[in-house]
């Protein structure tokens, strides 16, 4: 029985913890021109954030409403990243090395015998299943 309780209580304060972040990253993704939607219902655009009174300005359609900041419901439409948080052009997503494969900025000695111990392990099979070459260690 205490057991019971006691998950039940995990439970809650678990969720908890899981709002008060999902709130936390809607809070910190509210940037003009993000379009949102209000707990009303509202949809509108975010003109403006004032993070000392807690108030935002948006727009819906002709109209322009100041409301509170935990108001805001859901971001429908986020605004892309500022300016500087833009990733220098020199990384590319596809340039981490393969599994195994060194980096190109250690010594080409260290390169050579990888390409030496590539070049090994790339045996023939026969046609039963046996290879031509015994391995090297």
């Amino acid at each position: 029985m205490f057991g019971l309780i006691a998950v039940l209580i995990f439970f809650m304060f678990r969720n908890g913890k899981k709002r008060q972040k999902a709130m936390q990253e809607l809070q910190s993704g509210l940037r003009p021109g993000a379009e949102i939607m209000l707990q009303s219902g509202i949809y509108g655009t975010v003109v403006e954030i004032n993070d000392e009174e807690n108030r935002a300005t948006i727009q819906s359609g002709s109209s322009t409403l100041v409301v509170h900041r935990n108001a805001i419901s859901q971001i429908v439409t986020p605004v892309d990243a500022p300016a500087d948080a833009v990733v220098s052009p020199d990384l590319a997503p596809d340039d981490d090395p393969a599994f195994g494969e060194r980096i190109a900025s250690e010594s080409s000695d260290s390169t050579n015998d990888v390409s030496k111990a590539d070049a090994s392990n790339a045996e023939v099979n026969d046609s039963d299943g046996e290879s031509d070459q015994t391995p090297k260690a």
